[in-house]
């Protein structure tokens, strides 16, 4: 299975294409409307059943905060700056908070019933294991979390497609993996078991670890273009079959599902 809508493993002899890991603003690429719409399903069948608060550490999108105070949650949301975004409408309430989302020791121990880490943010957080001792510690006992990170599948296809050999060379032997992007953005790459072992360290009890999605840009697309009303069952298909492969490193994206013990 390929890693992504634009992943090589192998060697380019020209100017190599620029993989692509989260959907580029305005876009209109079917693959990643489908891809959001997986990201939603999923956020919407791992969310509690009774309204609850729920930190949101997400990033600069708010598309996650608005559908969870839709589904009648009280969401925190934090923000690198304070924003003037469209208001969020729901049986929920959202309150946004001014802080850095790598280090969340600001919060009081036991606040939240959820935490929820989409859109990569933990791969950010270079020192993943301080933030999740740190979300541990805001939860309440039996309190979820929800996270979204790069997989090593990824961090080996742009080592690849930056030509840096030595390094993709070192990657058995590497305790942590980083990668620089072409903009100079670092971030930390995770097998299922490494993601699972951080989260065990950090206190948490693992629900599942699985790959956001299976289907390749390629097959997305194709299958849109030849009968677009398909689209809500390859969303079904894939969802379906993304938690049939839990433990398992295809794709871009690993999510997660723990919480901290009762």
């Amino acid at each position: 299975m390929a890693p992504g809508p634009d992943a090589d493993l192998r060697p380019s002899r020209g100017r190599a294409q620029t993989l692509v890991c989260e959907a580029p603003a305005n876009s209109d690429d079917p693959y990643w409307a489908f891809y959001e719409e997986v990201a939603s399903v999923q956020l919407r069948e791992w969310l509690p059943t009774r309204p609850s608060r729920v930190l949101d550490v997400s990033g600069p999108r708010a598309r996650f905060a608005r559908q969870m105070v839709t589904a009648g949650h009280q969401v925190v949301r934090v923000v690198a700056e304070p924003t003037s975004g469209d208001p969020v409408s729901g049986p929920g309430a959202l309150l946004p908070v001014v802080g850095d989302a790598r280090s969340l020791d600001w919060f009081l121990p036991g606040s939240f019933d959820a935490v929820l880490a989409e859109a990569r943010a933990l791969s950010f957080c270079l020192a993943t294991e301080t933030t999740l001792e740190e979300i541990h510690s805001m939860l309440r006992p039996g309190g979820q979390l929800l996270l979204c990170v790069d997989s090593l599948l990824l961090g080996l296809a742009r080592l690849a497609e930056q030509h840096r050999w030595a390094e993709l060379s070192d990657v058995p032997r590497a305790d942590v993996v980083l990668v620089t992007a072409e903009d100079g953005t670092i971030t930390r790459c995770f097998w299922p078991e490494e993601l699972s072992a951080l989260l065990s360290s950090a206190g948490f009890e693992v629900d599942w670890i699985r790959p956001r999605t299976l289907l390749s840009a390629e097959a997305v697309k194709r299958a849109v273009a030849e009968d677009v009303s398909c689209f809500p069952t390859l969303v079904r298909t894939e969802v379906e079959l993304a938690a049939e492969r839990e433990g398992e490193s295809n794709g871009i994206h690993l999510i997660a599902s723990a919480r901290r013990p009762a």
